[in-house]
């Protein structure tokens, strides 16, 4: 049995036009972090985060999967033992592309939540601060986006998985981010196999027993199709 667990980054999803935080003319460029990414931005002007995620949901509603996203979809549905995604992405492009029980460590822009009460339901298309969590009446609805300083979604079971696995893959991840940047160093102190594939070496490169460079779209179906050769062959 081949268990293997994939984190996939802004990388995975640049091609598809949905910008990564380091894109010189992106979004981010015309935002202030600090204003519309954290618990205290939102204290202070709920609308102006309002915008900004209404923005990012229209850009991701506009954007289609890539043939990255296409690939990881594929390797789920046709590799017989498990495969397991893991994304710091907010966007649902795996999900389009045919993934399933993808873990969104970070959140998702088609999630509502009631910071009142915890309840979360699907966002409309644009948000407002006016906005009432229909579980119970509270106005504070945010994005169900995990902001710089709250804690991702899902890591005991994350980290289960990596710890079980025997093939940990980083695809379009910075490695500046944790803590997703120290999976890496999880799964291999476990004596899980590490492999990066990214447009270039990440900040925890060094960490990885093998690595490939260049565009998702190009290393990504090959990397693939390489893994599900090999399984007809076993």
């Amino acid at each position: 049995m081949t268990r293997i667990v994939i984190l996939t980054g802004a990388g995975i999803s640049a091609e598809s036009g949905l910008g990564t935080f380091r894109d010189q003319d992106g979004l981010w460029t015309k935002y202030d972090l600090d204003e519309v990414a954290t618990p205290e931005g939102f204290a202070r002007n709920p609308d102006l985060v309002h915008a900004f995620y209404n923005a990012r949901r229209t850009n991701c509603r506009s954007a289609q999967p890539n043939t990255a996203h296409e690939a990881l979809a594929k390797l789920q549905s046709a590799h017989s033992d498990d495969v397991t995604i893991v994304t710091q992405n907010v966007d649902d492009l795996h999900e389009r592309a045919g993934s399933t029980d993808v873990i969104h460590m970070h959140g998702n822009l088609n999630g509502a939540l009631c910071a009142g009460c915890d309840h979360r339901w699907p966002a409309p298309l644009e948000m407002s601060s006016a906005d009432l969590c229909p579980a119970c009446g509270n106005g504070s609805t945010r994005p169900d986006i995990v902001w710089f300083g709250e804690m991702p979604y899902a890591m005991d079971e994350i980290y289960q998985h990596l710890t079980e696995a025997d093939l940990f893959v980083a695809i379009g991840t910075s490695g500046n981010v944790y803590p997703a940047a120290g999976f890496a160093a999880e799964a291999r102190a476990a004596g899980v196999e590490t492999l990066e594939l990214n447009l270039e070496p990440s900040a925890t490169a060094g960490v990885f027993d093998k690595s490939r460079h260049g565009p998702a779209t190009a290393i990504v179906p090959q990397w693939v199709a390489e893994v599900l050769r090999a399984q007809k062959k076993a």
